[in-house]
């Protein structure tokens, strides 16, 4: 799948990871190798509304806080890249969130 999708200054990738216990989402600018901003159920800020990182409502709120932090860095549209997850469950909430956060995929 990654193959196939890079991302620019302009249009960066977002690649999702899950684990058992959290999910993690970043932006990259595959040009320079940059992460340009990354969220995850880890995070302190994420962490502390929620009880448990590895369910779908913990990957709303990554989806959320990294379209927040795409809009404070200028960023309005990405790549997705699942990766080699299915496309469901906490991928598709995450997606989701970023969409109504205001990222165009």
């Amino acid at each position: 799948m990654r193959k196939g999708i890079l991302g620019t200054a302009g249009r960066p990738r977002l690649t999702v990871f899950r684990s058992s216990k959290h999910i993690y989402a970043q932006l990259i600018d595959d040009s320079t190798g940059v992460t340009l901003a990354a969220a995850s159920s880890a995070s302190p800020s994420v962490r502390s509304g929620l009880g448990y990182g590895g369910n779908v409502k913990a990957a709303q709120a990554v989806g959320k806080q990294l379209a927040e932090a795409a809009k404070a860095k200028g960023i309005g549209t990405v790549a997705f890249d699942r990766g080699h997850y299915r496309y469901h469950g906490r991928v598709k909430a995450l997606a989701d969130a970023a969409r109504e956060g205001g990222l165009q995929f």
